[in-house]
């Protein structure tokens, strides 16, 4: 039997990060709990150099390295794609045409995605939310169901390789829900 640490041994997860505004907590967590499993991370943005994070209070945190831009990346460089939350982030992230695209090609091609908070925008705007079932932050209800998907108030919905959770308190079962399907789901 495989140990956790190697759950996603040769899986290389690209996680999502806005220039500015992603949530601090669901972008670390989500990242560190690939990384435990044993996946290569790459952290994507939509530009180079660093994004700053932050805090619940939409305060700054940190700041990350961006190891790849997103206009240069393709979804055939991916196992699976991780989109944090953050008011902010998520939003601009929706209005880039390059992470849209992506995530569009990502689903395309049968590959898994975990989304938590209001990262779910993203797959609305990339047109990939049509007869799925799947949570977020609770003001996306509207949005999800608008774009033809099935909105639940739950911890962690996993449908078809797509897993989504509501808000920083369901980050474990996040977790532990990418990691499993991400390890289920990749080559």
């Amino acid at each position: 039997m495989m140990s956790d640490a190697q759950q996603l041994e040769g899986v290389t997860v690209g996680v999502l990060i806005a220039e500015n505004g992603t949530e601090e907590i669901e972008f670390t967590e989500s990242k560190q709990a690939v990384s435990d499993a044993g996946a290569t991370v790459r952290v994507l943005g939509t530009e180079s150099g660093e994004a700053r994070t932050v805090n619940n209070d939409l305060e700054w945190s940190d700041s990350y390295e961006v190891d790849a831009v997103v206009s240069e990346v393709s979804a055939s460089d991916y196992d699976a794609l991780i989109v944090p939350g953050g008011t902010v982030g998520a939003d601009t992230l929706r209005l880039d045409s390059d992470v849209v695209e992506l995530l569009r090609e990502h689903d395309a091609a049968g590959k898994p995605l975990g989304v938590i908070c209001h990262g779910p925008w993203t797959l609305v705007e990339a047109d990939v939310v049509d007869g799925r079932t799947l949570t977020s932050y609770p003001s996306l209800q509207t949005d999800i169901e608008n774009a033809g998907g099935e909105w639940v108030d739950e911890e962690v919905v996993t449908d078809d390789g797509l897993v989504t959770s509501r808000n920083p308190d369901d980050l474990p079962a996040f977790c532990d829900a990418i990691v499993e399907t991400f390890a289920a789901e990749s080559p």
